[in-house]
């Protein structure tokens, strides 16, 4: 059964407990609606930036986030009328700049900073809609006034080149989270897609994170290795974020969160904004994918590129995708909830940053609707309010008083990578 046949028929099955198929979506719409009146409804990932970046070198004009992007060749996720439809209240942009090999490249320090101007041009371009928001109580003033809260969030630690003195002033530039690595591992902590080095986070890593902590900027663990957010709960002071993360037990991918890291989130009052890649929350799509890769190796190690893209073609047409849908993420969802309770759940979709989403989400504009199927599985108003955004305003709110009694206490730190290095090696050596 396909997906509209299966929401069909759901609908359908409500309608006559009910009495009403009219009445009752009606209901649903008006009580989701009125739910995101009060609380802003808040994205904790959105690659839009990197799209710029990709598609016109960051020029704002050749790019119209005004206008709609559904007619342009390869249309993105999101745009404004679309993020107006959602209902979206506020959001993360991305900072992603690209990781070159292990430990990554100096050079990534100027990049985020190129991403950091163009998320500061996007918002003030755009006044009338987007507003820079810097801490939780200026998310909820921006929301009241009917704009869009626009925050900043750094994606992969390579992009402070292993210096804290570099991550202090891209927090004074704006970002308000560092998710530790992306795809390949650092000379401080491990990414959940590359080879282990560290078992974890290394002494420098564990600095990296008391300094955020001390900073007031969220330690995201999106894209970190299984040990690395084991370490970096152990160390942390603060609540941390999964930014764009699902539950491993529902789709046993690396970049998603396993149970014993779910409860130690919710005991720690942490947060898994759930995301909607398609292999991340579809167990089926993940297998398929992982099969898809390895065929397209083999191809590619034994014929030249024509005859391997006609025999890829040829494999394709034999083994359809699966189809994905916004069940597939309420049911992870679903088990978060079981796991590390309501409190530890929010939105982290990952638009612009993944290929087309589930069935029923596949863009900026379709949050309602995994909020309505939440209510169909017997949610309350309030737990989709907490999933929306009132989750992370709580965890936003308590980095915040860390920091602010941290800041009373202790200096910056002045710790460099070669030193702790050295220390280590030294006290290893007694």
């Amino acid at each position: 059964m396909n997906f509209v046949q299966r929401l069909r028929l759901r609908t359908l099955v409500i309608a006559v407990l009910l009495s009403g198929p009219s009445l009752y979506a009606d209901d649903l719409d008006t009580r989701v609606a009125n739910v995101l009146k009060t609380t802003p409804l808040i994205d904790g990932h959105n690659d839009m930036p990197w799209q710029y970046h990709r598609r016109v070198s960051n020029h704002l004009s050749q790019l119209d986030l005004a206008s709609d992007l559904t007619q342009i060749d390869n249309p993105t996720h999101t745009d404004l009328p679309r993020l107006r439809r959602g209902m979206v209240g506020g959001l993360f942009w991305s900072v992603y700049v690209p990781i070159e090999g292990y430990g990554g490249k100096p050079q990534a320090v100027q990049a985020v900073m190129d991403q950091i101007d163009l998320v500061k041009r996007l918002i003030n371009h755009h006044d009338h809609d987007l507003q820079l928001a810097l801490d939780a109580s200026s998310i909820r003033k921006i929301h009241a006034t009917g704009k869009i809260a626009s925050l900043i969030g750094m994606e992969g630690g390579h992009s402070i080149n292993n210096s804290l003195a570099s991550l202090r002033q891209l927090y004074d530039l704006g970002a308000r989270y560092m998710t530790l690595t992306h795809s390949k591992g650092l000379l401080w902590a491990d990414s959940a897609t590359d080879t282990t080095r560290h078992d974890g986070l290394t002494s420098f890593g564990e600095l990296v994170v008391l300094e955020m902590n001390r900073l007031g900027m969220m330690v995201d663990l999106s894209h970190v290795s299984f040990d690395t957010m084991r370490d970096a709960l152990r160390v942390s002071r603060s609540p941390v974020i999964f930014s764009h993360s699902s539950a491993y037990a529902v789709t046993q991918h690396a970049r998603n969160v396993p149970d014993d890291v779910l409860a130690l989130v919710g005991k720690k009052r942490g947060i898994v904004m759930v995301n909607y890649l398609t292999s991340y929350v579809s167990e089926p799509m993940r297998l398929h994918r992982a099969a898809l890769e390895d065929h397209q190796e083999m191809l590619n190690r034994n014929y030249e590129r024509e005859a391997a893209r006609e025999l890829m073609a040829q494999w394709s047409a034999l083994h359809p995708a699966p189809e994905v849908t916004l069940f597939d993420v309420a049911d992870h969802i679903d088990h978060i909830k079981s796991v590390a309770g309501i409190a530890a759940i929010g939105l982290g979709a990952d638009f612009d940053g993944m290929p087309p989403g589930p069935v029923g989400l596949e863009d900026v504009s379709t949050y309602p609707a995994l909020l309505k199927e939440l209510l169909i599985r017997g949610y309350s108003d309030q737990d989709i309010a907490k999933i929306a955004g009132e989750n992370l305003l709580r965890v936003m709110t308590d980095v915040e008083a860390v920091a602010a009694r941290l800041q009373t206490l202790e200096a910056p730190r002045d710790d460099l990578l070669h030193e702790v290095g050295l220390l280590n090696s030294a006290q290893k050596a007694q």
